[in-house]
């Protein structure tokens, strides 16, 4: 009996997902909303995710505008994109929060390309812990007399086949967020 490798192939696909959802937070030159999904607010003494209480819009290519559900909830917003770590000094108009995002230095791009790297080191290392888990399961039946040696050896390149084509489809999405980055 051959290892069932679906479930580690459906943990690969979301260790990718994962991946480009931390990549899609990294402020690139263009207008994101993205980049808001971490950043949380008081409301009524709970943090509260400025995506859940506001309309965020791109403007145009520069600007993200932020209209609040609830107006009493401007300065608050503003205050924690001002406390948060994304870069970008808010302007408000009492109505509307408006980003504008400043074009990117060659430097800062640079650095930025690093972290995307980074990232995708780390993508990697998630898939080859799934791999590690997988290979670890095949020992475990061969040991339990569940599969022969050659069935082992079978689900063990089966894992790897697998392992080979997620590292590649991580490199496929840092080399695309690279070229993005770059180009601004």
């Amino acid at each position: 009996m051959k290892l069932e490798t679906k479930e580690y192939e459906v943990k690969m696909t979301k260790a990718i997902g994962a991946y480009e959802q931390n990549l899609a937070s990294i402020r690139a030159g263009q207008a994101n909303s993205a980049i808001l999904n971490k950043v949380n607010f008081e409301y009524w003494g709970t943090p509260t995710p400025i995506n859940t209480m506001a309309d965020i819009r791109v403007a145009d290519a520069k600007t993200l505008t932020i209209t609040p559900y609830d107006a009493t909830t401007l300065k608050e917003m503003e205050k924690a994109i001002l406390a948060s770590d994304i870069g970008i000094t808010p302007t408000n108009d009492g109505k509307i929060i408006r980003l504008v995002f400043p074009q990117p230095t060659e430097e800062r791009r640079r650095e930025l390309v690093k972290s995307v790297q980074k990232m995708g080191e780390d993508a990697k290392v998630a898939i080859r812990n799934i791999r590690r888990d997988a290979n670890d399961m095949a020992k475990k039946m061969k040991k339990d007399g569940e599969m022969t040696e050659d069935e082992q050896k079978a689900s063990e390149k089966a894992i790897q086949d697998l392992t080979d084509k997620y590292s590649k489809e991580v490199d496929a999405v840092t080399a695309k967020k690279e070229k993005e980055i770059m180009q601004i």
